[in-house]
């Protein structure tokens, strides 16, 4: 109480002080009082007041600019036709129902949502890359727009090149790059990975030629669970029935198994071919799991990389090394051998393993 009244009189004494501490009572009152007794009206229905939609539009902008990542973390393959391609099959799957696609008018409902998700085309101005990186990523409370699933830094940049690119798309141009052969779930899973396993998107997916049903059937269940995270393969597992995701493992497990694509640099594969049979008893090489050239197949539970694509191997290794990336009962084992690595061994790996002939086939169906 003597402190109370000692504040009180320091108050008395300076009318100016004393007039803003009422004031900010009172505010801090009819605050109260608003969400104590549901004063505000939170109906969709009733726009915000005008006051309001600065304030939650001013935060907003600003919070994004602030925290968007630099425009050197921007990638130099931004603009990559597969890329746009699997932001776009994303986008299709996950985006629409809230923003339509280009050249396509927006529902009913979709306008009467609080606030209004803007059309696609519209929500890209005025923003860069890096801040579309960052909204993606983080989501944004408050508005229905979700955070990445499984959050990883690397993923969003796919879907920031289509937004790059939908400034001057119109349909015809977005329905060429979200077609799908129209085979139900084998067709949404195909849009990507290819009715051959080989697929139109490497590097950014990976082939599924060379790998096993069993493996698959794992990595889909790791997906589905969340035990392996990936923005577009968690939504894309969780999107079809248990029973369609065994299916499409023994479908894609069971295509014949095509050619490479592109040779590596040889210097780099040499290099890499000392690095992946090099190992330890408490750190195994890569070979006696992944298998090599000729002698040593992959084992049942891991996966083969003999002709994966060059580019996803390397993304895969760096996300191993930098704790980003799990996914099985073994996945300790790959944490261990990668954490380590420079970037310039995981590019060797990457060459060596992505020059390798895939097992299974055969030159003479080339």
């Amino acid at each position: 109480m003597t402190r109370l009244r000692r504040a009180l009189g320091w108050l008395h004494r300076h009318p100016r002080l004393e007039v803003l501490a009422i004031l900010a009572m009172l505010a801090g009152l009819a605050g109260g009082a608003t969400v104590a007794f549901g004063l505000y009206n939170v109906s969709a229905d009733a726009p915000h007041l005008p006051p309001t939609r600065w304030a939650l539009h001013t935060t907003y902008r600003q919070a994004v600019r602030l925290r968007a990542p630099p425009e050197a973390a921007i990638p130099a393959d931004l603009m990559a036709g597969a890329r746009i391609g699997l932001g776009a099959r994303h986008f299709d799957a996950a985006c629409r129902q809230c923003h339509a696609a280009p050249g396509e008018r927006r529902t009913a409902t979709q306008e009467a949502m609080r606030p209004e998700p803007p059309h696609v085309t519209r929500a890209v101005e005025n923003w860069a890359p890096r801040h579309l990186h960052w909204i993606l990523r983080e989501g944004v409370k408050m508005s229905g727009m979700p955070a990445w699933p499984g959050h990883r830094a690397d993923e969003p940049w796919s879907a920031v090149a289509f937004l790059e690119a939908v400034r001057d798309m119109d349909a015809e141009g977005y329905a060429a790059l979200t077609e799908a052969p129209a085979e139900g779930t084998w067709g949404y899973c195909a849009g990507c990975h290819g009715t051959d396993g080989v697929g139109r998107l490497g590097p950014y997916v990976p082939r599924l030629d060379i790998l096993g049903a069993s493996y698959l059937a794992m990595s889909l269940e790791a997906y589905r669970t969340g035990l392996r995270r990936s923005g577009y393969m968690q939504h894309a597992a969780t999107e079809v029935s248990e029973a369609d995701l065994g299916a499409m493992a023994a479908r894609f497990g069971a295509l014949p198994v095509g050619p490479s694509g592109p040779g590596p640099d040889p210097a780099l594969a040499e290099a890499g071919e000392a690095l992946a049979k090099r190992g330890t008893l408490d750190d195994p090489s890569c070979a006696s799991c992944h298998g090599d050239a000729a002698t040593r197949p992959a084992r049942a539970e891991f996966p083969a990389l003999n002709g994966q694509h060059e580019g996803y191997l390397a993304a895969q290794l760096r996300l191993w090394r930098d704790g980003a990336r799990g996914g099985g009962a073994r996945s300790h084992l790959m944490t261990a051998a990668a954490r380590d690595l420079s970037d310039g061994e995981i590019a060797a790996l990457a060459a060596y393993y992505a020059a390798l002939p895939p097992r299974g086939f055969d030159p003479e169906d080339r």
